[in-house]
């Protein structure tokens, strides 16, 4: 559906893009993540065609965004950070306005917005002007441009920015309904609103691409495997030696347990052992039950700090 290949961006002496290359295929819901300047907008701008790449190229459907910039738009829609609306439009001019401009026929264009309007539930305020709409509801105005037309591939930068809690909710739950009938590229610093809708992850790091995984293979890729977290009945002091004691442990941290009477405990093993039987049998035998054991996997945001620090 879309792939661009060796795409840079070069403002005077910043490189803002650095030989970006990937794919994204169809049915895909794709997360564009990177601190702050790591380049993601300039990325969506450039394969929404909205600035051209310094040198590089992106394909949209086989058409090539730079020498072929209206048939590959037309499999687009876009949404900025900052929705593109003209304040002192009603929602439904601005929805017909996105219609004429999107080459939808006149008499298509009432039933395309009434579409629109019913995905993203703003059929309570088309009447209205839109600079007396609230932040989320323009999201929602933005969105609703990006569908009219029915493009396959939606794109969007940073959509629950400056949102409430209950509106954050709110889009995530229409990006889970958009994905049924489209692919999606979506850039956020939310990461739990990253792992609840997306199947794939892009992670940027000063201009280049240092990640491109499901979020499940990039915990397993950082989980270094040879830690374990157990929760075990028993005290500090009586935990403590019997793991010191078992061969191949090379570190132990223990914590206070929510759950009374235990300790929980984190145990990294030397490298290419596997101190599972060991660890139970020991503890087993000093009356100190293993009531939890499971390999130690870092959070989507320990792995996001790690990637891009």
């Amino acid at each position: 559906m879309l792939s661009a290949s060796n795409l840079t961006k070069q403002y005077d002496n910043v490189l803002s893009v650095d030989s970006l290359t990937f794919t994204i295929e169809k049915g895909e819901v794709v997360g564009l993540l990177g601190a702050n300047g790591a380049g993601k907008s300039t990325t969506m701008n450039m394969i929404t065609g909205c600035i051209p790449p310094s040198s590089g190229t992106v394909m949209v459907f086989g058409h090539d965004m730079h020498w072929d910039p209206i048939p590959a738009k037309r499999h687009i829609g876009y949404l900025p950070e900052i929705p593109p609306l003209y304040t002192d439009m009603t929602v439904t001019e601005q929805l017909l306005f996105a219609c004429s401009l999107r080459s939808v026929t006149k008499a298509a264009r009432k039933s395309e917005v009434d579409r629109a309007c019913e995905l993203v539930n703003i059929g309570d305020v088309r009447k209205r002007v839109i600079r007396q709409l609230s932040k989320g509801y323009r999201q929602r105005v933005g969105m609703a441009q990006a569908l009219v037309g029915s493009p396959e591939l939606l794109v969007f930068d940073e959509p629950t920015a400056g949102l409430d809690p209950k509106q954050i909710i709110d889009i995530r739950q229409l990006i889970l309904k958009l994905k049924e009938r489209h692919t999606i590229i979506l850039s956020s610093h939310i990461l739990a609103e990253i792992t609840s809708v997306c199947t794939r992850l892009l992670i940027m790091k000063g201009g280049k691409l240092v990640a491109d995984s499901t979020p499940e293979q990039l915990g397993n890729a950082h989980a270094g495997g040879n830690q374990l977290e157990l929760r075990i009945k028993g005290g500090e002091i009586q935990v403590h030696p019997l793991l010191t004691a078992i061969p191949g442990v090379a570190e132990l941290r223990l914590e206070t347990s929510p759950e009374p009477g235990c300790v929980d405990v984190l145990v990294t093993a030397q490298q290419g052992k596997d101190l599972r039987e060991a660890i139970f049998f020991a503890l087993a035998a000093a009356s100190c039950p293993v009531v939890m054991m499971r390999p130690a996997k870092p959070t989507l945001e320990e792995i996001f700090i790690r990637l891009t620090a």
